[in-house]
């Protein structure tokens, strides 16, 4: 399972739709104001890096903090697949990188954006052997 968390630029989202459609995906709302999702089965998070250029500005968005702070939600995570831009320099995709800092659960891969056809064939073998290993 992929549980993803995509902006109004919606590149996450993007990226996650050309995944295999055998792996099931829930999106983490954007509105704080929507009802918070709750994983039930080990999962592996796609999230985007907000910000980038100072080590302060690459943010994990507000909205994985949340999701994460649930200790159910947390315990099932498996892996981290972080999207960013290349123009944040040594911050690219390093909400992956802090995540996996707070929670001891490896950054399996990382994108620029919505993801090309090599990221997408990598991220789908990543998850068949990821879920073959829950």
């Amino acid at each position: 399972m992929i549980v993803y968390f995509s902006s109004v630029t919606e590149n996450t989202h993007r990226f996650v739709r050309k995944l295999d459609a055998t792996v099931d995906s829930v999106r983490i709302p954007l509105l704080a104001s929507a009802e918070p999702i709750h994983a039930t089965e080990p999962f592996v998070l796609v999230t985007p890096t907000y910000g980038g250029g100072t080590r302060k500005g690459a943010d994990v968005p507000k909205q994985v903090i949340r999701f994460l702070n649930d200790p159910e939600n947390r315990s099932l995570l498996r892996g981290i697949i972080a999207s960013g831009n290349i123009n944040f320099g040594a911050d690219f995709c390093r909400a992956g990188d802090v995540i996996a800092e707070k929670t001891g659960v490896p950054v399996l891969y990382r994108f620029e954006l919505a993801g090309t056809t090599e990221d997408v064939t990598a991220v789908n073998s990543i998850m068949e052997s990821t879920l073959c290993h829950s």
